[in-house]
């Protein structure tokens, strides 16, 4: 009953959102209001042209909660949702932040909580062991993690779980690592409507 509740309210919500959208002049639209911002994700492929989002993401200061509405997806189709460092190819570092689910209807709804804003990061100060538990090809897990300095991870992404139901979509069966087990198939939504080194959770100051 929540998530039905949940996706009524958001969907209403991000159709309200995607029709003032439309009405606005090219390039990334946001709506900032202090601990709270608003914006799109849009198609990452021509194989699905209809699919997009809508995020809304609200801070209390310790953390923040992310809701996102999918829309125009194939229905019933697991994806994978990352917070990744830029939104195409090749990514950059990315985290695995969870799952969603599409319904009959082609509608994904999720809601995350962690930390998604300016501050949101991946640092490495040194080289360190890392556990090697999924190891098939291509994308076998690294013995050792890269060193770096802290790197802001400020964009999204969605990908096809499976390459499978991406093929049975008339999308590229190519295999990506955007998975628990790292075989899963393309991106489908991403937040390439804002540059690079611009993603939208930067405009989010808690």
């Amino acid at each position: 009953m929540y998530r039905h509740a949940l996706k009524t309210a958001l969907l209403s919500s991000t159709m309200m959102f995607m029709a003032a959208g439309s009405a606005m002049a090219a390039g990334p639209a946001i709506v900032p209001d202090e601990d709270h911002i608003s914006f799109k994700m849009v198609a990452a492929n021509a194989c699905l042209p209809g699919a997009a989002a809508k995020v809304q993401i609200i801070s209390d200061g310790q953390a923040e909660d992310m809701f996102i509405v999918a829309t125009g997806l194939p229905p019933n189709t697991a994806f994978d949702f990352f917070v990744i460092q830029v939104p195409k190819a090749p990514f950059g570092l990315s985290w695995y932040q969870g799952d969603m689910q599409s319904d009959a209807d082609g509608d994904a709804v999720q809601h995350f909580r962690g930390r998604f804003s300016i501050e949101t990061f991946i640092v490495a100060p040194d080289v360190a062991p890392a556990p090697q538990v999924f190891n098939d090809p291509p994308f076998p897990d690294a013995a050792k993690n890269p060193k770096t300095n802290p790197v802001q991870t400020y964009h999204l992404g969605l990908w096809f779980n499976s390459p499978q139901d991406a093929a049975n979509n008339g999308c590229p069966n190519t295999v990506t690592p955007f998975n628990g087990e790292h075989n899963a198939g393309i991106q489908v939504l991403n937040t390439s409507n804002f540059p690079d080194d611009q993603g939208p959770l930067i405009n989010l100051r808690p």
